[in-house]
């Protein structure tokens, strides 16, 4: 009798253990699908023959498409365009952020907790009452909208991503390898460009990718804020009111391609610096 209420116990966990992995299982497939399902629906009409104006249903393979994929009035403009600021705005965003966050973390001066909320308020400040806020400053202040109006707003909501990746990285660092190189004769300039950069670079480099995905993802700050200036995300917006045409589609493959290929290319990056640091341990 003991042995059979023991086990029966035993059988009813194992049960429970059995349905809840399974559940888990399912839940996580249907995660992945439900975020995965509209990327693969953009590539694989991205080699669509629409019949009309609008890409929606399957017509037939083509790779017509992709050989001319900005066989499109307006849009090759308004791509260059969202790159343009894109760039201009990571790394801007990217310098200005990494100084900030070098001066939250290594120094403690009055005003550092109001500083520390201020970063985060564009995180969760909503898109509308963002864009909205630049809007009335930029009309009571009398500047044009347009690409110097987009290119400000990118790096004001672009800064706070910035600072937050790149002081998660300091905050672990050993600052203990800077006082070493500094015993051995290194100045401050030399200590931070043979030290502390390379070692904080990878964090740099997550902060830039994630700065330029958000440019050039951002409708709703940049529709506020535009003016007469179309960039790609506008133009598809405008666009999918008339026609719908399949070079979208190509150019948003191309986009995505690009990404994951920078974010594979900056963990290929950090697993071989952290091999080569390795590598004197190992064979010491």
């Amino acid at each position: 009798m003991t042995t059979l209420a023991q086990a029966l116990p035993r059988r009813r966990s194992l049960g429970l253990g059995w349905i809840r992995n399974y559940v888990l299982t399912v839940y996580a497939g249907l995660a992945l699908v439900y975020l995965f399902l509209p990327i693969a629906v953009v590539v694989l009409f991205s080699f669509n023959n629409p019949a009309g104006r609008f890409n929606y249903t399957w017509q037939g393979f083509t790779l017509t498409n992709w050989t001319h994929p900005l066989n499109y009035p307006g849009l090759s403009g308004a791509l260059k365009v969202s790159i343009e600021i894109a760039i201009l705005s990571s790394l801007v965003a990217t310098a200005l952020g990494t100084l900030i966050a070098l001066a939250l973390v290594r120094y403690r001066f009055k005003g550092s907790g109001l500083t520390n909320l201020l970063i985060f308020m564009p995180m969760t400040t909503p898109e509308v009452v963002m864009g909205a806020s630049l809007l009335a400053l930029f009309v009571g202040r009398g500047v044009v909208l347009g690409f110097l109006t987009i290119f400000i707003a990118h790096v004001m909501f672009n800064i706070s991503y910035v600072v937050v990746t790149v002081k998660a990285r300091l905050v672990g660092f050993d600052r203990h390898l800077e006082e070493a190189a500094m015993d051995l004769g290194a100045n401050e300039w030399t200590t931070f460009q043979k030290v502390t950069l390379p070692l904080i670079a990878p964090g740099i480099m997550a902060a830039g990718l994630l700065a330029f995905a958000l440019s050039v993802d951002d409708f709703v700050i940049t529709y506020f804020n535009s003016g007469s200036t179309t960039t790609f995300p506008l133009f598809v917006w405008g666009a999918a009111r008339v026609a719908l045409p399949p070079q979208i589609n190509v150019i948003g493959t191309a986009i995505f391609v690009v990404a994951v290929g920078g974010m594979l290319v900056n963990i290929v990056f950090q697993n071989t610096r952290a091999a080569r640091a390795r590598r004197p341990a190992s064979t010491a």
